[in-house]
């Protein structure tokens, strides 16, 4: 593992993973150019590389071309704001959200709170900051990333359970216990390599 000290700034700051960092893709939205050049500048040093729009159309159009990483959106932008960008990475190609803030800015934070946003930056912004805010951003999505995909999980258990009850019933109302019956529903899915779910369906089609 590689360690990129930030040694300038005057704290103990150590970014890991410098290596993946090289390999990572952060798309940049924002309308002041000013803003945006800096933060360039800042995720280049930290090993990033940064894909530049200055408006959320643009935003939406470069991340369907180069499928980044992650977003730091500005949260008030022309044409399409961050929210709205936010809304639509969220749905169609999920990635760690970060988004760019003023202090008089309250009242659009406070709407960005139903949506997946994984961190926040204060304008302005310093790069040891930004540094803790992707870390923090990155580990966030892994997390709600891993509970969907529980949750997801628990869903199917929960369907493959109910129609696995419903091929049981069946079953049993030809004539078998409902130990052979389940047993049958068992041997179809080994001897077939399917799935109970999929075995369990099919008996209710037959």
């Amino acid at each position: 593992m590689v360690h990129c000290p930030i040694a300038d700034f005057g704290i103990g700051l150590y970014i890991t993973d410098y290596l993946d960092n090289q390999q990572m893709r952060v798309l940049i939205a924002e309308d002041e150019s000013i803003i945006r050049l800096g933060l360039k500048s800042m995720l280049q040093e930290l090993g990033y590389e940064v894909i530049l729009a200055k408006d959320g159309h643009e935003a939406l159009s470069k991340a369907r071309i180069h499928h980044p990483d992650l977003a730091i959106l500005d949260i008030k932008m022309p044409f399409t704001d961050g929210l709205q960008v936010a809304a639509t990475l969220a749905r169609k190609q999920p990635m760690p959200i970060l988004l760019l803030t003023a202090f008089s800015e309250q009242d659009l934070i406070e709407q960005a709170s139903d949506l997946p946003i994984h961190g926040y930056l204060i304008k302005p912004i310093q790069l040891p900051d930004l540094a803790a805010a992707i870390a923090v951003g990155r580990k966030r999505f892994q997390e709600s990333q891993g509970l969907e995909a529980r949750a997801n999980a628990l869903e199917e258990t929960m369907e493959t359970r109910k129609f696995v009850y419903k091929a049981k019933e069946k079953l049993m109302s030809s004539g078998m216990s409902e130990q052979k019956a389940f047993s049958t529903i068992q041997e179809r899915a080994r001897s077939t390599r399917k799935t109970m779910h999929e075995v369990a369906r099919a008996i209710l089609h037959e």
